[in-house]
């Protein structure tokens, strides 16, 4: 399996689930609870909701352009400092779901094997605290971009379900009802 068919479909499939568990929240909740919700967190020490939104947009991004040996565009620096900033200003759920949809557009545009170029090929990954690990294409989406796309969807799902917003496994996984061999649905 190369990278692009790994990467995109699996960013495209979370972050559609994403954006239905933020639709959830809203249909569940009192507007302005609803609202509170990207406030959220689990933890003092840990980003609120509303991070962990523009944290999972970001490593799709990320990968995007780093996998294709680009340099990262001025709107990339822009969703991470909502991010960062995101305690302070956490933005409405309609500016989280636009910030889904921009991720799920730039998914859309890549090629067939845009990420696939040299899955040998080094990547120098440098973290804001100065830390720096030089990793294989291949290394860098299965070792990082992979880990920490789905702990910030793990989060945001962990921090919805504390504050009271129904979901379940189904909810984690919809994509797999298109697999689902018909007549194999347990009766509720």
């Amino acid at each position: 399996m190369s990278l692009t068919q790994l990467l995109v479909p699996t960013y495209t499939q979370m972050l559609k689930t994403l954006s239905g568990w933020l639709d959830k929240a809203e249909a569940q909740l009192p507007s302005a609870e609803a609202e509170s919700l990207l406030a959220a967190r689990l933890a003092p020490d840990m980003f609120p909701l509303a991070t962990q939104v523009r944290f999972a947009c970001v490593q799709a991004h990320e990968a995007v352009y780093r996998l294709r040996g680009e340099a990262f565009p001025a709107s990339l620096a822009e969703l991470l400092d909502e991010g960062r900033n995101a305690g302070d200003r956490p933005g409405s759920l309609a500016s989280a779901r636009t910030r889904i949809e921009e991720t799920l557009a730039l998914l859309d545009g890549v090629g067939p094997a845009a990420l696939d170029g040299e899955p040998e090929r080094m990547i120098a990954h440098a973290l804001p605290n100065g830390m720096i690990f030089d990793l294989t294409a291949e290394q860098y989406a299965r070792d990082w971009v992979l880990p920490q796309f789905y702990f910030h969807l793990m989060i945001a799902y962990a921090i919805l379900r504390n504050h009271k917003v129904e979901l379940g496994k189904a909810d984690y996984i919809p994509h797999m009802f298109a697999y689902l061999r018909p007549d194999t649905l347990p009766a509720q």
